[in-house]
């Protein structure tokens, strides 16, 4: 998907939403561990109520690979079933892969052939000749870790050099001679408040990707305020406050209400900060 295409979906939907499928056995509804592939057929469920309401899709490995191959078949259903049906959906593997050289190759070949995958994010730790394979493939994202929502993001990413410069400021400066604002993104926690706008400083035209709104308590309207460009350039993560919003027979129903009421809150940020968006 080109960054253009994203941008004419948020338009279109007024909405910046992704969806998280962080899908965990032990929280989806009961009934569903009665048939055949609980886990994608809860994803699937989901996936139809919220998809008038987001422009993304973010499933991660780890809650999948817990489950060994039953788990990977899940997500491969689960991929396969947003491409077949909902081809506008931006589509990321949340997997945080990042090696040498030729074992990102085989990364690179697993999401964006394999898979047919969207996005992928990236850990920059080992440097270039770990990121670039990624970017050879035309149409597809690289979105890297630049400052986390977690608490430990203090423990390396805010450290500074002698300069001043915090590390994840290296992060954003050096990764631009590797890849653009067409096919590069970062990971930007919605928990760092004001930081996006040191964010801007260094990536001003860059997508971000924030998790950390809802559950985790990251303010939707500070991500907005300083974090928005002349293009949106944001992906609002939400799992654990959508697709988990009930655990009775109506959770598919329940996550469509809160997916839209995230979606209209977007709206409204929309309509104040981007008014000709």
């Amino acid at each position: 998907m080109t960054r253009q295409d994203l941008i004419k979906q948020i338009q279109a939907k007024k909405s910046f939403l992704c969806v998280g499928l962080d899908t965990d056995i032990k929280k989806i509804p009961q009934h569903l561990l009665q048939t055949e592939d609980p886990i994608f057929e809860f994803n699937k469920a989901i996936i139809n109520a919220t998809a008038p309401y987001c422009v993304a899709y973010k499933p991660n490995l780890a809650f999948y690979e817990s489950l060994g191959v039953k788990g990977l078949m899940a997500f491969e259903r689960t991929v396969a079933y947003l491409n077949e049906n909902y081809p506008e959906q931006f589509i990321i593997a949340d997997a945080k892969r990042g090696d040498i050289g030729n074992t990102s190759q085989m990364y690179a070949r697993t999401f964006f052939e394999t898979y047919n995958l969207d996005a992928l994010t990236v850990a920059p730790y080992m440097g270039e000749d770990s990121v670039t394979p990624f970017l050879a493939y035309e149409g597809k994202w690289v979105i890297l870790l630049a400052l986390t929502s977690n608490k430990g993001s203090h423990d390396f990413q805010l450290t500074t050099d002698a300069q001043g410069v915090r590390l994840f400021e290296h992060v954003l400066t050096k990764s631009q001679e590797w890849g653009n604002a067409d096919n590069m993104m970062y990971v930007v926690g919605a928990t760092q408040g004001e930081a996006f706008k040191d964010i801007r400083k260094h990536a001003p035209n860059h997508f971000l990707l924030v998790p950390g709104v809802g559950a985790q308590g990251g303010s939707l309207h500070d991500v907005c305020l300083y974090g928005m460009n002349k293009d949106c350039g944001l992906l609002v993560n939400s799992s654990r406050g959508i697709i988990y919003a009930s655990s009775g027979d109506d959770f598919a129903q329940v996550a469509a209400e809160k997916a839209r009421e995230v979606q209209e809150e977007m709206a409204a940020e929309l309509k104040d900060l981007l008014p000709t968006f």
